[in-house]
């Protein structure tokens, strides 16, 4: 019976020195420690526990979790190990098995703050939100100096869209822990979205002191140094996280999209192939049989699938590749959104063009839209350009004519006035709440319609909304809605509103798909765009060359479309379509 006994005090001896050499730093030995102990009793719960633990301290994720769940093969009613396994499983990007472990031991002890906040991660990457704020409460709500919990509550606080109460609980866990780095850069995230930029440089840059090879700090830095218009520097910061993480997808995205504005578009097209490894793209990666093309074999005798991805504008703009496809001996096969289908049929290229999510027909290769300047070797001088490559239904474009004619007519015999020029209004991008990023870039592109009133005293000009979506209830709430004619509810697809504006003399639009609509019909554009343009639309340049009858208005600083509103309307009291 002694041996035994002895067995139990040596073991217990051990595992308390591996424990306290571990609390003091003394991995190595502590981990020595765990493992004789586990020699002597595979089965021990508390050296399983620990040396778990100590694994994820180390960054052995999968190790850690694996220990972890032995000791509960052993003992299952343990909360603490029940949400370090969650928080490991997060770490793993397995947000649905640690959010069950999470409530598993939030069953086992309800009032345990750690497992809510682990449960809170795994809600937040599982675009639950609410869900997740409400657990982080519950958290804080139980140890109100919990400054990891403030932390993870800023970052689902911006998802939702509240940018400044993300910048408070920021500041509450850097009250709390103010040399944390995660903080720090999660405070410039929120300042970032405030369009305070500088101060955002500043938050990152301590992330940076405190944790030199933070990579998501340096790819942070790159993004605000785009917003002070300072592309060399960005690039500079996206490398320094390169180094320190290849693998890093989003930095290659940011890095592309830097590269390509600066119209470094060699560079920029292979950079951006990464977009299939983001997480918010991925999902959406089609997974075909048949190989995909990058210009790297010949098409003649093939049948290839072009599939749109991405935006509808995106979709408007890139469809023009097909006919320099078809040039190459393919068949072309093109997929797109429903909303684009019969407009769509009208380009030169396809054989056949089919909506997406019906049978696709056979074929013997693929490429997604947006990767066909890479694989057709784009670069600024071979952009295709040539416009129009999509036509408006000549039977519908005269329906709309005598629509709008007979408007101008009665409302010119009326008021005794010339013939007014015809002007189509956009005023918001598609609200894409839901997703932080496109949040972010929606608001920024975006502006309110009561921002376009200095325009509607211009004289001698009708106003048409070609606004869709949920912004367009902004005219009919507006005083000035009776200077706007909105015919949008007869807009039920890009055909229809191909067809108004083929009649009209200007369309003057947010960066949205109606500007790539009026551009690939040669319609003049006059596109609104964010002092953090879209890589599409490169840099100080008030043209562009992929619409040759489009013309920029750029935001001189971040946020100020004043200054835009005011030239546009210069412009437009010297518009004359003749001239354009």
């Amino acid at each position: 019976m002694s041996k035994p006994a002895n067995l139990l005090q040596q073991l217990d001896l051990m595992l308390r020195q591996a424990v306290a050499l571990q609390c003091n730093g003394a991995l190595v030995e502590a981990e020595e420690l765990y493992r004789e102990i586990l020699e002597l009793k595979p089965r021990h719960v508390d050296a399983l526990r620990w040396l778990g633990e100590l694994a994820l301290q180390t960054g052995r994720l999968q190790e850690g979790a694996d220990l972890l769940n032995k000791a509960l093969a052993v003992d299952a009613k343990q909360a603490s190990v029940h949400s370090n396994l969650a928080y490991a499983l997060n770490a793993l990007q397995r947000y649905d098995e640690a959010l069950a472990r999470a409530d598993r031991a939030l069953a086992l002890q309800p009032k345990f703050a750690d497992a809510l906040n682990n449960r809170g991660n795994a809600l937040a990457a599982l675009n639950r939100p609410l869900d997740a704020l409400a657990s982080f409460d519950r958290a804080l709500a139980l140890a109100p100096d919990f400054a990891a919990a403030w932390n993870n509550r800023a970052c689902v606080l911006r998802d939702l869209g509240r940018a400044s109460d993300a910048l408070d609980s920021c500041e509450r866990a850097l009250a709390l822990q103010p040399n944390y780095p995660d903080a720090w850069s999660n405070r410039g995230n929120a300042l970032g979205d405030l369009n305070q930029p500088q101060e955002a440089e500043r938050s990152y840059r301590r992330a940076l002191e405190l944790a030199p090879g933070f990579v998501d700090a340096w790819n942070n830095l790159g993004l605000a140094q785009i917003d002070l218009n300072r592309r060399e520097e960005a690039l500079s910061s996206y490398e320094r996280a390169l180094a320190l993480n290849p693998a890093s997808a989003e930095t290659h995205w940011n890095q592309a999209l830097c590269l390509l504005q600066m119209g470094r578009f060699e560079a920029g097209w292979r950079a951006y192939e990464w977009r299939w490894e983001r997480n918010r793209i991925k999902t959406g990666k089609r997974g075909f049989a048949q190989p995909l093309w990058l210009g790297d074999f010949p098409l003649a005798g093939k049948t290839i699938l072009l599939h749109a991805e991405q935006g509808l504008g995106d979709t408007l703009q890139f469809c023009r590749y097909a006919a320099l496809v078809a040039k190459l001996g393919a068949k072309v096969v093109l997929e797109v959104p429903a909303p684009l289908i019969r407009l769509l049929s009208t380009l030169d290229g396809p054989a056949r063009v089919i909506e997406a999510g019906q049978s696709l027909p056979p074929f013997d290769c693929h490429c997604p839209l947006l990767s066909l300047p890479l694989a057709l070797r784009t670069n600024e001088a071979n952009i295709p350009s040539s416009t129009p490559y999509l036509f408006a239904d000549a039977a519908a474009t005269s329906e709309w004519r005598e629509r709008i004619d007979g408007f101008d007519a009665d409302t010119n015999a009326a008021h005794r006035q010339p013939k007014q020029l015809k002007v189509g209004l956009v005023w918001a991008g598609e609200n894409r709440a839901h997703i932080a990023e496109l949040r972010r870039i929606d608001a920024r592109r975006s502006i309110a319609f009561e921002q376009f009133a200095p325009l509607l005293d211009v004289p001698n000009v009708r106003f048409f909304s070609v606004q869709k979506g949920a912004a367009a209830q902004q005219l009919a709430e507006s005083t000035q809605r009776d200077r706007v004619a909105d015919y949008t509810d007869l807009l039920h697809d890009f055909a229809d509103t191909a067809a108004l504006v083929a009649n009209l003399d200007l369309v003057i639009s947010v960066d949205t798909s109606t500007a790539h609509l009026a551009g690939a019909l040669d319609r003049p554009v006059w596109i609104l765009n964010r002092f953090d343009t879209c890589w599409r639309w490169m840099l100080e340049r008030s043209d562009t060359p992929w619409y040759p009858r489009a013309r920029l208005f750029r935001q001189p600083a971040l946020g100020d479309w004043d200054s835009v509103i005011e030239a546009v309307r210069e412009a437009l009291l010297a518009f004359t379509p003749s001239r354009h």
